[in-house]
């Protein structure tokens, strides 16, 4: 089994070692390899995968990939901390840059030829859902932790999450986007994020079966899964056994009703599940709540490039502080000062109007600037498959 690392060129130890990938027969397996940053997606680590990506769709030799994350993590995000600090010392051209960079990846990815298999081990949020949800096989386990948290840090659900959480059963895709809802591995089986469910301890031997393979053909691969896969029971606390409460009060049209609404609830019931839902969606960018709830309702019927291509005009407007510099302020108080306690700009819900949410989604005028124009690819419209 040969093992390589891919970079950017860097120093040994630096840079060219974030993604390792291993060769074993026609199986290729690439880790993710910032095991001390939870994995985060640096500009290199994007670089090099695509790199990977487009080389082995075209290798006759190359018949399936694996991706996985060193360490606890599979993958905690994009390293947002170092887009803002890029955008601060050189200009937004640089987030642009980084985020045009993880869409063509999640592009790629979303319409692979060859089957792709992420073993979702740990922490699965923000960018690492991008590189591994739009992939044809998501392995969740017992210790896996996915949320989109990106309301609280002035963001919207980016990497395409408009896309695959806007296909999850009912209005539990509006209620995971706004409120950043931690979910285990049974639950992304049972919604549909996850293909498959395997014991951490049985992860191993699952590659091991996986790199013998010598086939593209996704149903020999499903089935050598299958081999090892369950079907895990729900906690008696999950949000999917509130889907009814979660279907009346997410269906609203507006923020403002779908609070309402859960407050409503609220009176009525002890539930601590209600006053934990409410005390987030008040504790988000209110900006960014709405600008989400939008992105949700139109990612339904949009393509996966649609949804990629609205999403980056969006992230670019935010990153330039068109309107709200809450993107800022968000990693401010959560992942630089960690003071968990952001001013947001308008402050509350009522301040943000229609016709400024309106501006997120529109071309931005700037001669630096230019719309994402993602290459002519078959789709090969991955489904969300719900067990519920």
């Amino acid at each position: 089994m040969a093992s390589v690392s891919v970079g950017g060129g860097g120093a040994a130890g630096g840079d060219s070692d974030q993604v390792l990938v291993e060769a074993h027969g026609s199986t290729r397996t690439l880790i993710l390899n910032r095991p001390n940053q939870l994995n985060v997606l640096s500009s290199t680590m994007i670089k090099g995968l695509l790199r990977c990506f487009i080389v082995y769709e075209k290798d006759d030799r190359v018949k399936l990939l694996i991706m996985k994350g060193k360490g606890r993590a599979f993958c905690a995000g994009g390293d947002i901390t170092d887009c803002v600090r890029s955008i601060h010392n050189e200009s937004w051209k640089w987030g642009a840059d980084f985020f045009r960079d993880l869409y063509l990846l999640n592009y790629i990815i979303a319409t692979y030829i060859k089957p792709q298999v992420s073993l979702l081990s740990g922490i699965v949020m923000g960018g690492g859902a991008g590189v591994s949800l739009h992939g044809r096989f998501r392995v969740a386990t017992d210790n896996t932790v996915f949320a989109m948290p990106e309301t609280a840090l002035g963001l919207l659900p980016a990497v395409g999450g408009t896309y695959f959480l806007s296909r999850l059963p009912g209005f539990y895709g509006e209620y995971v986007a706004l409120t950043g809802a931690r979910l285990d591995g049974a639950e992304m089986l049972a919604c549909g994020l996850a293909t498959h469910f395997v014991q951490s301890n049985r992860l191993l031997l699952l590659e091991e079966s996986l790199k013998n393979l010598d086939t593209s053909n996704t149903f020999a691969v499903c089935s050598t899964i299958d081999q090892f896969a369950q079907q895990p029971s729900l906690k008696e606390n999950s949000s999917l056994n509130r889907l009814e409460i979660i279907n009346k009060c997410f269906s609203k049209s507006t923020v403002e009703e779908i609070i309402c609404t859960l407050e409503q609830v609220a009176s009525h019931t002890a539930d601590e599940w209600v006053a934990r839902t409410i005390q987030y969606l008040k504790k988000a960018s209110p900006t960014s709540l709405k600008i989400t709830l939008r992105s949700i309702r139109e990612g339904r019927t949009q393509t996966v490039e649609e949804c990629l291509h609205q999403e980056y005009r969006v992230i670019c407007h935010l990153m330039r502080g068109d309107f709200s510099r809450d993107f800022f302020e968000g990693c401010r108080a959560i992942l630089l000062d960690k003071d968990r306690n952001p001013m947001w700009m308008p402050p509350s819900l009522e301040q943000v109007h229609d016709e400024v949410v309106e501006e997120y989604f529109s071309r931005i005028v700037d001669p630096q600037w230019e719309d994402l124009n993602l290459p002519d690819r078959r789709s090969h419209g991955r489904i969300i498959e719900s067990k519920i």
